[in-house]
């Protein structure tokens, strides 16, 4: 599809990449003979490149510097400046399906994880038959590290990371930790590999230092994949005195703490980048950046601990948020950044999670023939020539609802009774403000038919299972002893 122009979304990174590219039409016009002269003459293989991909964990689309936010975010602000953002990347609507479209380049319905998240009693995960994105870049020569958070599989061994194509793994397996305390509900869950661990720290540092001893001790001659998996800003809302001192003025605690949250992370990322340099990676290094999915902004999303005031996350001017199939849900805060290579700008191409391991995979010369059926697109064209994304992408289907995208045109379909449709032309309004579906019941009716064919070949939800084993199996629900004695003292 074209690039969309959508005002709303446009960021302070500068100018549009088609902009910029096109300025310097004419200069490669005149050296294209010899140019492809000399390619013919020297074609040796282009270096394959290191990888950081960082991810965030709840990230509102607003809250970072480049996105115009009073969130200080100066190191990610000056990647943004100097790289791509990425105006219309997409991911699934929470984390587990998110994480799992990333190492698959599969849409998590193709294998049971497209609803919910893995809860802290889920004896399942991201199925074994699949061939993950580190395995793939493992084959292909590259030293491969996940810091950071997990969520696709703690129950067994089997889906951990170390056995999952992952050289080494620091960090936790489940979704929500005690940023601290490193505990779900009272439990340990911080690993180096295989090994319980543990130690003191604010997780997002000691992420942070354990990613800047991975670029340290690693040759760069080999190719790194490093996967930085923070666990910032997912409640609970915690953060050292030392960040929230530097908001003052925000008053309300959530907000404050979330903001802090964003600060240390990105602080941890210029850790990052100062290593990258000091080793002399910098230059062969692509760093990409977003969140897993968009800001929380209901309660029924939160996690697993209660959180008291106002949801802090924003993700104007988009609609709704984490759990929705929304653009605030799915629509992320993103860059790319891989100097010389990637033009400064703005990129607008659509461009979906599952795209990446095909991308990685045709970076690293990698061989993808184990993989299932790819959901994802090569999209280096639009990243490094700025050409067009993908013309249509699967949201999410589920049991109980559904959304894809054809152009600008977007159809959610909520299935539960009673039913509801809605039709969004995206190009004209982003933040789906606007049901059009009674305008246009023909198109309304393709792309119903595109869902119900998704929905028929769908793996059932593995989250459903469960859900229902937990309720199953919980103890009696009775009245307790506290309110006898208010009914007594009512009589």
């Amino acid at each position: 599809m074209p690039h969309s122009s959508n005002p709303e979304t446009k960021d302070a990174a500068g100018p549009s990449r088609r902009t910029v590219l096109a300025g310097g039409a004419g200069f490669a016009a005149a050296i294209a003979g010899l140019s492809l002269l000399a390619r013919q003459a020297h074609a040796a293989p282009q270096p394959r490149p290191h990888v950081v991909y960082i991810l965030a964990d709840d990230l509102g689309f607003a809250d970072v510097g480049f996105r115009g936010s009073d969130i200080h975010t100066p190191h990610l602000d000056r990647l943004a400046a100097e790289g791509a953002t990425l105006s219309q990347l997409y991911t699934q609507p929470l984390c587990t399906p998110t994480r799992a479209a990333l190492m698959t380049g599969r849409y998590p319905l193709r294998y049971g994880l497209q609803t919910g998240v893995i809860p802290s009693g889920g004896d399942y995960g991201l199925a074994t038959d699949e061939y993950l994105l580190p395995q793939a870049l493992q084959q292909a020569g590259y030293k491969t590290a996940l810091v950071g958070k997990w969520h696709l599989g703690h129950a067994d061994r089997k889906y951990w990371p170390r056995q999952r194509g992952f050289d080494f793994f620091y960090g936790p397996l489940v979704g929500e930790i005690d940023h601290f305390k490193h505990e779900a509900h009272g439990v340990t869950d911080w690993y180096r590999d295989n090994d319980l661990l543990v130690e003191d720290g604010y997780d997002t540092e000691l992420f942070g230092a354990e990613a800047v001893r991975r670029i340290g001790t690693h040759d760069p001659s080999t190719p790194l994949f490093l996967y930085l998996a923070f666990t910032a800003p997912h409640t609970p809302y915690q953060a050292p005195q030392r960040y929230l001192d530097l908001y003052p003025r925000i008053e309300d605690p959530s907000r404050r703490a979330y903001a802090a949250m964003i600060t240390a992370m990105d602080e941890q990322i210029g850790k990052v980048i100062e290593a990258l340099e000091a080793r002399g990676m910098r230059e062969d290094t692509l760093l990409i950046f977003h969140s897993d999915n968009g800001g929380t902004r209901s309660r029924m999303f939160v996690g697993e601990g209660a959180v008291s005031g106002e949801l802090p996350p924003s993700n104007a001017p988009l609609r709704d948020g984490k759990g929705t199939l929304y653009e605030g849900g799915t629509r992320v805060v993103g860059l790319a950044n891989w100097p010389k290579r990637i033009p400064a700008g703005q990129v607008d191409a659509v461009i979906h999670v599952v795209d990446m391991l095909p991308t990685l995979g045709a970076l690293a010369g990698a061989d993808l023939s184990r993989s299932k059926a790819l959901d994802g697109n090569n999209v280096l064209p639009a990243l490094l020539e700025g050409q067009d994304g993908r013309t249509g992408l699967v949201y999410n289907i589920e049991p109980t609802q559904g959304a894809v995208r054809r152009g600008s045109w977007k159809l959610i379909w909520h299935a539960v009774l009673p039913p509801k449709i809605e039709l969004f032309d995206l190009a004209a309004d982003p933040g789906e403000t606007r049901d059009v579906s009674a305008a246009h019941p023909e198109l309304v009716a393709e792309l119903q038919t595109e869902v119900v064919k998704l929905a028929q070949s769908m793996a059932p939800p593995l989250f459903y299972g469960t859900a229902l084993k937990a309720t199953l199996s919980a103890p009696l629900a009775t009245p307790s002893a506290a309110l006898y004695d208010l009914g007594s003292q009512d009589d």
